[in-house]
């Protein structure tokens, strides 16, 4: 391993053929967002080793085309698994929505082996329609994550009685990202978009957080709803699903290390990552720079 004077560790091949003694779980995502799903994960399988990764230095992805996120969240993948994980969680919905199925149909297959990359939206979309009474629920995303139409589709297949209300919600990253959650502006955005979502769809009484960021938005959220809507972000879901997926699948989790380590990664600033990334996974974290 190398030092960057701006950039801090930068890894180098060497560190491959080290990493190669363990078997840890991958953790994706474009930038800091998968950092909420990972905290829950990691909170639910302590057990496990895990490597982080987030692309910041290409982020955002809700705005980029399906080839581009494809070629990014491909490219991370083939990263994971040189780092020897045998299973990769992309915590990321845009790049669950656009990059995972050609993924997991035409790049895992290629490679022939067993290598494993679940997503978020599948999870979400098995258990999101048992929280609903009234069989209405508001879907709040990015842009690229609302006009894939995954959620429609995915939620239609396990809930077909269920009717589901996007909303993209352009200004919540940025707002998260630039540690503005907190403030006037902050409620303002929550506030308008909320209020779109209900002038459409009044009679919802579930809304999904269908972004890793959303959850620092949270107590904003619910201020500006009323009281029966409930609001459910990814974490939970997705630990839990993981969990299921590892008893189900003992040949998977018999190959997996459990020394409980974590490593964190970053395209970019590790000390912009260290900041935020502490934030968004609720105690601190230090990273290394990767060029891919």
């Amino acid at each position: 391993m190398r030092k960057d004077k701006n950039l801090g560790p930068v890894l180098t091949g060497s560190f491959y053929i080290c990493s190669m003694q363990s078997h840890p779980i991958g953790v994706f995502d474009s930038g800091y967002g998968g950092l909420t799903v990972f905290k829950e994960i990691a909170a639910r399988l302590p057990q496990y080793d895990y490597i982080y990764l987030g692309d910041n230095g290409r982020a955002p992805y809700g705005n980029r085309s399906y080839d581009t996120v494809h070629q990014y969240t491909w490219e991370c993948m083939q990263w994971f698994f040189k780092m020897g994980c045998p299973l990769v969680i992309v915590a990321c919905n845009t790049a669950s929505a656009k990059a995972l199925r050609t993924i997991q149909q035409q790049d895992l297959p290629a490679l022939g082996n067993d290598k494993r990359v679940l997503g978020v939206i599948r999870p979400t979309a098995e258990v999101i329609g048992n929280y609903t009474q009234t069989k209405e629920i508001g879907v709040l995303g990015t842009k690229g994550t609302v006009n894939s139409g995954s959620y429609l589709l995915e939620i239609n297949k396990f809930f077909p009685d269920v009717n589901v209300h996007q909303l993209a919600c352009p200004m919540w990253v940025p707002i998260i990202e630039y540690g503005e959650y907190n403030s006037e502006a902050a409620d303002y955005f929550v506030k308008q978009y909320l209020d779109e979502l209900l002038s459409k769809a009044p009679n919802i009484d579930t809304i999904l957080l269908a972004c890793t960021h959303y959850p620092l938005l949270m107590g904003k959220i619910k201020k500006y709803l009323p009281e029966n809507i409930k609001v459910i972000a990814q974490g939970d879901i997705v630990a839990e699903s993981l969990e299921d997926y590892l008893t189900r699948h003992p040949e998977m989790e018999s190959s997996l290390t459990k020394g409980g380590s974590m490593q964190f990664f970053t395209t970019d600033d590790v000390n912009d990552f260290n900041d935020h990334g502490s934030i968004f996974f609720g105690k601190p974290v230090s990273a290394q720079h990767l060029h891919l």
